[in-house]
């Protein structure tokens, strides 16, 4: 166990770095070090019996980072914007600076693209932004860093775009996704195993950006596995940007202009789709991550 390379996983109790860490453990070939702010927490007891080992740190305390990184030949980092908001910015810088400091071989770093950059000002989606921010400063510091980029969640149609029945009797989703546009996704479930290849292909993958990408459908097309999968009829809703940011929920234009993003320069995901699949061989499309979780939309359906 001892000789094994450490690799240190952030947001080890969520849904990405909680993936990473198991598909780590699981490939045998790394040692795993948990970072979380409460050790006893039942996310965190959950990743004892896997054979990692849990630390308490805080990505607002960079000397806890440190510590943490002691002897750790890797890092995976991943910062949640949706939970500290503006405060994301300095805790990435925290975690790059401690990477620097700690010498660390390869650095595994979950970012975003530059939403604001690349649309000219037209477009600003601060948890693409910030996140874009801080990969430009980890190059900066010429660090042996892998960048991954991660499409849409298969998992936000359990959480942030729930299926609702509407009053014609049938089921609906909708969002700012233009429907001649297909929507890149990914199953949280699979990333760990895409972010487990890169290091193992280290040399391979240093310097550069993986997008990582399960499938990519039209949203229209996401409605039809929906309805075939789930029996029941389940229908897309174009929502046009202005009336989606005026729904006013707290993200609501961030969200807005990221789907709108997605519409006009993410056009074509299949390169991305192809490496993915290069790296983890065994990632799922839509409708298999769909009927493997057919148990929980019944639930939400109500049957």
């Amino acid at each position: 166990m001892a000789d094994k390379p450490i690799i240190l996983v952030t947001g080890a109790t969520g849904s990405q770095g909680g993936s990473v860490a198991h598909f780590l453990a699981k490939s045998g070939k790394f040692s795993v070090r948990a970072l979380t702010r409460d050790a006893h927490s039942k996310k965190a007891a959950a990743l004892g019996p896997e054979g990692v080992e849990v630390v308490e740190g805080n990505l607002d305390d960079k000397d806890s980072l440190l510590k943490a990184m002691k002897g750790c030949y890797g890092v995976f980092g991943v910062t949640n914007f949706w939970e500290h908001f503006d405060k994301e910015a300095q805790q990435g810088r925290n975690l790059i600076d401690a990477v620097k400091e700690s010498s660390i071989e390869h650095f595994v770093l979950s970012t975003l693209p530059p939403v604001n950059k690349i649309s000219g000002g037209e477009l600003s989606s601060p948890h693409f932004d910030i996140k874009a921010e801080y990969e430009d400063y980890a190059k900066s510091l010429k660090l042996n860093t892998t960048f991954t980029h991660l499409a849409f969640y298969f998992d936000n149609f359990i959480g942030f775009f729930p299926l609702k029945k509407g009053e014609d009797g049938n089921f609906h989703f909708g969002f700012p996704q233009g429907e001649k546009t297909k929507l890149g996704g990914i199953a949280a479930g699979d990333i760990g195993g895409v972010v487990t290849g890169i290091f193992e292909n280290r040399d391979q993958y240093l310097g550069k950006t993986v997008r990582i990408v399960g499938d990519a459908l039209y949203p229209q097309d996401y409605a039809k596995v929906m309805s075939e999968v789930l029996g029941v009829k389940v229908i897309f809703d174009y929502i046009d940007r202005k009336t989606f940011t005026g729904f006013g929920f707290p993200g609501a234009a961030d969200i807005a202009d990221m789907f709108e993003f997605y519409t006009k320069f993410i056009p074509d995901e299949q390169k991305a789709i192809d490496e993915s699949k290069k790296l983890f061989p065994a990632i799922k499309n839509f409708e298999t991550w769909l009927k493997e979780n057919k148990s929980r939309f019944d639930e939400l359906l109500g049957k």
